[in-house]
């Protein structure tokens, strides 16, 4: 079917336009325009791209590491689906070799399957440091090996991203990744800002929730947290939650790096889209839930409750940026790290209808994913 959405405010990734027409056809955008014979829908609020979160180990209380299958993954989509995710990467963290080839074949089945929203797989470890672990089981951190290389360069797995620590993993084996077409991104690393440099000079090009379990930025060593803010070319995912990272310091980096390389991430775990307040368990640790944070018992923070709608309403009430920019890093940004920006990101004709529709509070209304709605609010 062909339908137009007229909805009385549209964000195309660039600019706000009032009342334009966007013509729906097979799953993409056939035009900018009314078309001859479109069912013409008329909808009070602001239609907006559609939400990509590169890192999302849970939600709907679903947890990828858990049960790794098809069904993990869908349920965790549906429920991030209600805050405006219409593209994402199962997360895996550091687990057995064993759990991480059960989840590359879930993914690669929901794949097979498009299974609404699931773009590939972010595996964040287990190739990283002890000492910025946070809680990474660390009786699975180890040195990388074939077994782990052959998983992460199946090339049935949709978009790949691998998070590793520099001081753990050689240059030549991250060129390797690279060549094989994964995103590298630097994370859960002490690393100082010799071997930051060198892995990115090798080709990783992101930086996995800046600020939280990295080196830090000091006066006479940059960190990887300096490196990640000088670097002009990476990208970086950034949790504004108001508890991973103080304003301020996201204030900085987001005036430090150029503009389009910081990208809105979750970091999500299973109470997602859960209304109680219970805890969860985590490599046999309790993770706790207290409103909108969480932490395992022995004090760490354990991923988030934060959905993408949350993140780009805080990136503009905690940030003070604009919500064009906000939208921007929520959708555009990841895209262009992911390299899908020619299809995904923008609203324009040739691409992807995945679209959100969302009230003056930055609440999701609708969800379309290829032109399906998947989510409507009430």
């Amino acid at each position: 079917m062909t339908f137009t959405l007229i909805a009385e405010r549209v964000f195309d990734g660039h600019e706000f336009h009032q009342h334009l027409p966007v013509s729906i056809e097979d799953g993409h955008i056939i035009s900018l325009d009314t078309v001859a014979g479109a069912k013409e829908i008329r909808v009070a609020g602001t239609l907006v791209p559609g939400f990509i979160d590169v890192q999302v180990n849970g939600g709907g209380g679903a947890l990828f590491n858990a049960t790794p299958s098809v069904a993990c993954i869908e349920t965790i989509g549906r429920a991030h689906a209600q805050f405006g995710t219409t593209g994402f990467l199962p997360t895996l963290i550091t687990d057995d070799v064993s759990v991480m080839a059960k989840a590359a074949d879930a993914v690669a089945k929901a794949v097979a399957n498009h299974s609404k929203g699931v773009l590939g797989v972010h595996f964040e470890g287990p190739h990283l440091s002890v000492p910025k672990k946070g809680v990474h089981p660390q009786g699975f951190i180890r040195e990388i090996s074939e077994a782990e290389i052959e998983i992460f360069c199946r090339q049935d797995l949709g978009l790949r991203v691998v998070t590793l620590a520099p001081e753990n993993v050689s240059s030549a084996v991250i060129r390797k990744l690279v060549d094989a077409g994964v995103k590298v991104c630097l994370g859960h690393s002490n690393a100082d800002y010799q071997t930051v440099v060198a892995a990115l000079e090798a080709g990783a090009t992101g930086f996995t929730h800046l600020f939280n379990a990295m080196s830090a930025l000091g006066s006479r060593e940059p960190g990887m947290v300096g490196a990640a803010i000088e670097d002009p070319y990476s990208w970086c995912g950034l949790i504004v939650d108001g508890h991973h990272v103080h304003p301020a310091s996201a204030k900085v980096a987001l005036r430090a790096k150029p503009r389009g390389k910081m990208m809105l991430v979750t970091d999500a775990m299973p109470p997602v889209g859960m209304d109680d307040e219970t805890s969860f368990e985590l490599f046999g640790t309790q993770v706790q839930r207290v409103g909108d944070r969480l932490n395992a018992v022995t004090g760490e923070l354990a991923g988030c409750v934060l959905d993408m709608a949350s993140a780009v309403d805080n990136t503009v009430s905690m940030l003070g940026l604009g919500l064009d920019e906000a939208l921007r890093m929520a959708s555009l940004y990841p895209a262009q790290f992911l390299g899908i920006d020619k299809q995904y990101g923008t609203i324009a004709s040739g691409y992807r209808a995945d679209l959100l529709l969302l009230n003056g509070k930055n609440q999701v209304l609708a969800n379309y994913i290829a032109g399906q709605q998947v989510y409507h609010r009430g």
